[in-house]
């Protein structure tokens, strides 16, 4: 593993993000098509992660969303089950920029709260 560019940290509660799910224009600006079928089958704590994994990347990357949107972001799962991070446009940008090759995530949950840790690695 290379060196530590950047680190994100985020909390989500799973009850905010289930209440805004219930809005279509929340749901399809925030997740991608195959994050949507994945929250349709898993529920609002997965959108939670999601939601928080986005955030953690966000601040990993230095910036907020300062250039680029949550679309810029998509998590999904590898073939074993453990989210890996897929950046576009300007977050992918960002992260070049600061010399990064890759962004690790984990995302975990708790007593009604979602929390994720982005890495940002050379």
């Amino acid at each position: 593993m290379g060196g530590v560019l950047g680190l994100g940290l985020d909390l989500c509660a799973i009850g905010r993000i289930e209440r805004a799910l219930q809005n279509e224009r929340f749901l399809h600006r925030a997740f991608s098509e195959g994050e949507r079928g994945r929250i349709a089958d898993r529920g609002a704590a997965t959108a939670a992660g999601y939601f928080a994994a986005k955030e953690a990347v966000a601040k990993a990357l230095g910036t907020g969303f300062d250039g680029f949107f949550l679309d810029s972001i998509e998590i999904e799962p590898d073939a074993p089950g453990c989210p890996q991070c897929i950046l576009k446009g300007k977050a992918l940008e960002r992260m070049r920029e600061l010399g990064g090759s890759r962004v690790l995530i984990t995302i975990t949950h708790d007593a009604g709260v979602a929390a994720a840790v982005a890495v940002i690695v050379s």
